[in-house]
């Protein structure tokens, strides 16, 4: 397998190339331009983009005008480390594509492969510098999504973790036998001609760490409850939380993050086969408590269960896990926040810091309770879901998660509906958006608040 290497990359230089089309940043108005935030022009090779509080957005804006050019420069002389700085990461972030699987050439297909970032401020190296890790981590996470669920098995899922390998993260994978405790897992996996694993990828560091579980359905058909086949191809992304998490452990090593961390991957393909798991089943997880199967296509939560429940004997400071969970928080939020749970304010409220400053928002919901009592069972400790239509399904999975993770602080991210972009716009590439790596990292890097 070819060695992975981000699509963009940012070179800092303090003159200009010569003959390279450029990006000019500008708060004012020309005869043609208002010089306004959320705005581009381009005349030849130069593009003036509105610079507001924003910055990534100007750089993206001006980026998305020059996807065909291999080479660009930012003209950043003049501003500050910082705003220098995410200019570049909104270009670079832009700049995104997945054409490694495409064996015909495109005229006028995206080419932009390096950016030159201009700047006279002697700080702005250092600036890219700390973005950077954050940036590279995303379009990992970006590339991971991307890629086909023939090739992208839990298998093969693994296989693409070599460069957290070389970054210094050590990755244990528990498979086959060394599974049988896993009863979610192994439950949602069965069907499968690809069997299912579990990863759990340590970065060493300041004890006690923090946790990341992720949710990596390689691909959902639904199981015995198969989804419709209109859109059923988008269920390739259903492995996002896990890629997220794996970004996240990445930026955190190539920034050599001085707090320990550990993810936790559930990777499985909820397929339909003879020995795939049925509505009615009981399944017994890894904490020994019992499940009652109501609809294999909530399978996500049954995965997550074993995994949270593995992280929380750990003791971590916190765990923070992330999944492509429910329709119903895409109904509650669409496609600007993801869904947030949690155990814990203090938790919350560095999330929505983090995810404020990311650009990756988060809104608080509700659990607990009230919505406990609908998931009573008569033969099991516990149900996954709920049947029927107009249920609260995004309320009822959180409350279900929060039974596996005993005291530990914990935050819950359905990030279903915020995973992907279907139509590229002048602020995103079309596809997966990496949602929650920068939001991670910019969490454990600024520091996690006491947590008792």
């Amino acid at each position: 397998m070819a060695e992975w290497q981000p699509v963009c990359r940012v070179a800092c230089a303090t003159g200009m190339p010569a003959g390279t089309p450029m990006i000019r940043p500008t708060r004012s108005a020309t005869a043609s331009f208002p010089g306004e935030p959320d705005s581009a022009e381009r005349s030849g090779d130069l593009v003036l983009t509105g610079l507001g509080e924003d910055a990534e957005a100007a750089g993206a804006w001006g980026a998305a005008l020059l996807l065909r050019a291999p080479h660009l420069a930012i003209d950043a002389r003049g501003l500050p480390a910082k705003t220098a700085a995410r200019l570049a990461a909104g270009a670079c972030l832009r700049a995104w594509r997945f054409d490694c699987l495409k064996t015909r050439p495109e005229d006028d297909a995206p080419r932009l492969a390096l950016i030159t970032l201009v700047s006279d401020d002697p700080a702005t190296p250092a600036a890219w510098n700390a973005l950077h890790p954050g940036v590279e981590a995303n379009l990992f996470a970006r590339d991971l999504v991307a890629e086909p669920s023939n090739t992208l098995t839990p298998a093969g899922f693994i296989e693409r973790l070599t460069p957290l390998r070389e970054a210094g993260i050590t990755i244990e994978v528990l498979q086959g036998a060394d599974l049988h405790q896993f009863g979610g897992l192994l439950a949602v996996g069965g069907g499968a001609v690809h069997p299912p694993c579990l990863a759990i990828l340590r970065w060493p560091g300041e004890d006690p760490p923090v946790a990341f579980v992720g949710k990596g359905i390689t691909f959902d058909t639904g199981g015995i409850c198969i989804k419709p086949a209109d859109h059923m191809w988008e269920m390739r992304a259903d492995m996002a939380g896990a890629a997220a998490c794996a970004g996240a452990m990445l930026a955190l090593a190539r920034r050599r993050c001085p707090t320990a961390a550990i993810a936790v991957l559930a990777l499985a393909e909820n397929a339909v086969g003879s020995a795939s798991y049925r509505p009615g089943d009981v399944l017994r997880l890894w904490d020994g408590s019992t499940v009652a199967v109501v609809d294999t296509d909530a399978e996500g939560r049954l995965v997550l269960a074993d995994a949270l429940a593995f992280a929380a004997a750990a003791k971590p400071r916190a765990i923070i896990d992330l999944a492509t969970l429910t329709g119903s928080i895409v109904t509650a939020l669409g496609h600007e926040r993801a869904g947030a749970f949690t155990n814990t304010d203090d938790l919350a409220d560095a999330a929505q810091l983090a995810g404020e400053a990311s650009g990756e928002r988060l809104w608080r919901m509700p659990y607990g309770p009230g919505y406990r009592d609908a998931l009573d069972s008569n033969i099991a400790d516990i149900r996954h879901c709920v049947d029927g239509r107009g249920q609260p399904d995004a309320c009822h999975a959180a409350t279900f998660l929060s039974t596996f993770v005993g005291d530990v602080p914990w935050l819950h991210l359905d990030i279903a509906g915020v995973e992907s972009h279907e139509e590229a716009d002048e602020r995103h590439a079309a596809g997966p958006t990496g949602f929650g790596v920068r939001l991670l990292d910019r969490m454990v890097t600024q520091g996690l608040p006491h947590l008792g």
